[in-house]
């Protein structure tokens, strides 16, 4: 009989949700496990905003602390907050299958309709949203929101000049809040593996690497891989406003990628179809064509921007 596998997880409710689905894949198996909660600098700093508090791994390095000093046997992520460079020792045992991968607009008043004339106020931290937003309505205004989902509802519910908060739709699907005024962005590309859950463990454990790879979707390995390699290629994370989707087109890929300046004025964008012979090397490929095309010169002036 297998040991109990000890899952960690952040404590607000979509990480809780994220962890206990994965408990149950693994329970339905006759897998034992127990749930160890640990709160992340992400959590507990909630007014500045992520791309000023080095947010890459804010969300997953206390779990990774946790892993790797043995505290727990497997850490559950959204795939999207997961560093494309794992620390040493860890790694990415499962992928189970996405769920919705696109970004959702919440708005207070049922009446509401985005008008590009209009003065309109939308509340958002991430720096791709924001950029994609303005590059489509440039004449409206950006202001950050932090927070988990309640938090942020809440938030979007009190600040009366907000007009609308964009979040993930997976996230407000998953744990089934009663959101009725919401709207599907289908024009806004999603972060790079946005709507996926990662389970990381140890190199060395074995046993349950073993047990949890059971639980991988490789159609969803495979997309979200390509994404996270075309985000890795171009040396970005959270704190750049990069987008990718690879999606399953006829045993092919078919990739979708851009990039933006922050105030959204410039974006570069590729599409590209991919062999299975190129699945390997596709987010690569994609990352160079998108360097090509003009992407360099907006990546270059990010990077110069965040470092001063």
């Amino acid at each position: 009989m297998h040991k109990k596998i000890r899952i960690g997880s952040r404590d607000s409710s979509l990480a809780l949700w994220q962890a206990e689905f994965i408990e149950s894949l693994l329970n339905r198996q006759g897998i034992g496990t127990e749930l160890i909660l640990v709160k992340s600098e992400g959590d507990i700093n909630l007014t500045s905003p992520l791309y000023e508090m080095g947010v890459q791994g804010i969300f997953t390095k206390t779990l990774d602390s946790a892993l790797l000093s043995n505290k727990i046997d497997i850490a559950v992520h959204s795939l999207k907050d997961v560093p494309t460079q794992l620390p040493k020792n860890l790694k990415i045992a499962a992928i189970p299958e996405r769920a919705n991968v696109k970004d959702t607009l919440v708005f207070q008043d049922p009446a509401f309709k985005v008008s590009e004339k209009e003065e309109i106020t939308i509340a958002t931290s991430s720096l791709r949203r924001k950029a994609q937003w303005l590059n489509k309505f440039p004449n409206h205004k950006i202001e950050s929101i932090r927070g988990n989902i309640n938090t942020r509802l809440e938030k979007l519910r009190n600040t009366l000049h907000w007009n609308a908060a964009i979040f993930a739709a997976a996230g407000i699907d998953r744990i089934g809040l009663d959101v009725p005024n919401k709207l599907e962005l289908d024009w806004m590309l999603p972060a790079p593996a946005q709507g996926a859950l990662a389970v990381v463990c140890r190199e060395d454990n074995f046993e349950t690497e073993t047990l949890c790879k059971t639980l991988n979707h490789n159609e969803t390995a495979v997309c979200t891989g390509i994404e996270r390699s075309f985000l890795r290629n171009l040396k970005g994370g959270c704190s750049i406003p990069i987008a990718a989707l690879a999606t399953v087109d006829n045993n092919r890929i078919r990739f979708k990628g851009n990039i933006l300046s922050l105030d959204g004025v410039r974006k570069v964008e590729i599409e590209m179809l991919f062999e299975p012979a190129d699945f390997e090397k596709a987010g690569q490929l994609a990352a160079a064509k998108l360097l090509e095309s003009g992407g360099d010169k907006i990546a270059q002036e990010l990077k110069s921007l965040m470092t001063e």
